[in-house]
């Protein structure tokens, strides 16, 4: 049975996971986040609770995990409550100093997230990720629509799967980008959503570093200084441009069934991609801009 008892309920219709969230009221007035998942889900549910404890311990800025169990809606995790804004809508507002000092902090929080060491037994990187790669190449290779100069991204890929030897493994938030991020009224930067988190390359997390590029440079090279301490290795960005490339071509399947508009962000994002890195020639993308 649960310790908190609220009497409100506000459901938080954003995201893409399968879980209900609200924000949930108790009789004081506190604000908690309550996420409810299906009954099947119930180990993987638990496993991510843990987990976001252990990274919690660590000092990372984010919903602190309070309270695990069942109801009759599923299963349900008690989050604490970040009283902010949404650091994607609202990241224009901050003067380009601001976008790329919240940029340079999301790169320090992930290097502390990547603390978190993956456990002993899971398969090794390159093993994996080949068979990953192998699922998107051909479930792009299968679809109706394609890119302009997709090719350029396989051909990309194949020439440099060599990259994935010997990577390290760690803890992974999973879907580390600035749509994931609150701005508190603290003025702090906040990590939320760590529903897809798992075990991988830590570089990988930079994969969806595009939707951060799209939004702001300025963030998007602070994040990767940030995470780096201003000392970013050129083996960084050939694995980046390999994991932005494995992401890109899997979306374009990925979005189809979602419709016209997520279809036509795809292949834009996809346009996009091609200019930062001259189609696929260049390795460090144009919207870094350096150690500033």
């Amino acid at each position: 049975m649960s310790k908190y008892i609220f009497i409100s309920k506000d459901l938080i219709d954003k995201g893409w996971s399968g879980d209900k969230k609200y924000c949930a009221t108790d009789e004081s007035g506190n604000k908690f986040l309550l996420r409810v998942s299906p009954f099947e889900q119930y180990e993987r549910k638990k496993s991510e609770y843990e987990l976001m404890g252990r990274v919690a311990a660590l000092g990372i800025p984010m919903c602190q995990p309070l309270e695990f169990g069942t109801c009759e809606e599923g299963v349900y995790s008690v989050q604490s409550w970040i009283d902010g804004i949404d650091a994607e809508e609202n990241i224009h507002l901050c003067s380009e100093k601001e976008q790329y000092l919240y940029g340079f902090e999301a790169g320090k929080i992930l290097r502390e997230i990547h603390k978190t060491p993956a456990p002993q037994n899971i398969e090794d990187w390159e093993s994996f990720y080949n068979r990953k790669i192998d699922r998107k190449i051909n479930g792009y290779n299968s679809c109706f629509l394609k890119y302009e100069n997709g090719q350029a991204f396989i051909d990309y890929i194949n020439s440099h799967r060599h990259l994935l030897k010997n990577r390290p493994l760690t803890y992974q938030h999973g879907d580390y980008h600035i749509g994931n991020m609150m701005i508190g009224k603290d003025k702090k930067l906040y990590i939320i959503d760590f529903n897809r988190n798992d075990y991988g390359d830590p570089w990988e997390e930079f994969n969806r570093i595009v939707w951060c590029a799209e939004e702001t440079p300025l963030f998007a090279t602070g994040m990767v200084n940030g995470y780096f301490d201003n000392n970013v290795p050129m083996e960084f960005w050939g694995l980046l441009m390999l994991y932005i490339s494995v992401n890109t071509v899997g979306s374009l399947p990925w979005a189809i069934p979602f419709g016209e508009e997520k279809i036509t962000t795809m292949i834009n994002q996809a346009k996009a991609v091609l200019s930062w890195y001259d189609n696929m020639t260049n390795t460090v993308p144009i919207w870094y801009k350096g150690e500033l």
